[in-house]
């Protein structure tokens, strides 16, 4: 994983801005965001015993009575599990004022949670996400995200990794979100880089690239010194899934890697 993560920090964009995010964000900036509404399902939510002792110690007490109500007292916290480690860097942004002409580039990363309870090694709910993320006009993010897939297929041609590129869909919610993932697939807004990681499964997406168009920036307020809402875009990459794919397609013993691999990676 460090090995990964060294080879993704060598390919930073020079002016990129680096954040490192905890794994809660305030609740309020994902209801902001959207995401509440577009995937209720896979949010984690934080919730605390609260109260004063004696409140407090009832409610454990239960624990020991009949094995288990205490969880009847928890009551939700202004936090939620970050779901992307995009998310908290788009109200920092905002705060910066005037995006300018040149645009930003962050380079973020967080421990991330999706309710996506899963058999299979290649959906955690607990994973490690990195991501490029892109602010300025379309032009540049259109720009950024070509670079990108390109870049990502020399990673994945470093790695020694089978691959496709394809269009792809977020997995939004109810009728209206079959609407969403429609023009999402014909505005051709998000690719996923592809590894065959498990026998009899569907291939794993490792990367993704996504243009938002402008929807955080509205959210946001994010605006170009001419007043134009800002567009924003990021490539992602999932650090668990890397690395498992890495295992999956070389074995386990890492002396035994193709050396290009390995010298990739400094190992």
């Amino acid at each position: 994983m460090d090995a990964l993560a060294a080879l993704i920090t060598d390919l930073r964009p020079k002016q990129a801005d680096v954040f490192r995010f905890p794994p809660v964000i305030p609740r309020s900036t994902i209801e902001a965001s959207g995401f509440v509404k577009s995937f209720p399902r896979l949010l984690g939510c934080v919730a605390c015993l609260q109260g004063g002792e004696s409140e407090i110690l009832s409610a454990v007490k239960r624990l020991d009575e009949d094995g288990g109500a205490w969880t009847e007292a928890i009551t939700p916290a202004d936090l939620v599990l970050t779901p992307a480690s995009c998310y908290p860097v788009y109200p920092i942004a905002a705060a910066r004022g005037a995006v300018p002409a040149q645009g930003w580039i962050f380079d973020v990363g967080c421990e991330c949670f999706r309710r996506e309870p899963s058999a299979h090694l290649d959906r955690l709910q607990s994973f490690r996400m990195r991501e490029y993320v892109r602010i300025g006009t379309p032009e540049q993010i259109s720009a950024f995200r070509a670079d990108w897939i390109e870049r990502a297929k020399a990673v994945a041609d470093q790695l020694r990794l089978p691959y496709a590129i394809e269009l792809a869909t977020d997995p939004f919610f109810g009728r209206f979100g079959q609407l969403m993932a429609a023009n999402q697939m014909r505005q051709a807004l998000k690719f996923e880089l592809l590894v065959p990681i498990l026998p009899d499964r569907p291939a794993t997406a490792c990367m993704s690239f996504n243009y938002h168009q402008d929807h955080f920036g509205e959210i946001w307020d994010l605006r170009g010194e001419a007043g134009a809402v800002a567009h924003t875009g990021c490539v992602a990459f999932g650090m668990d899934r890397l690395a498992l794919a890495v295992f999956a397609i070389h074995g386990l013993e890492i002396e035994r890697w193709p050396s290009g691999v390995r010298e990739a990676l400094k190992l």
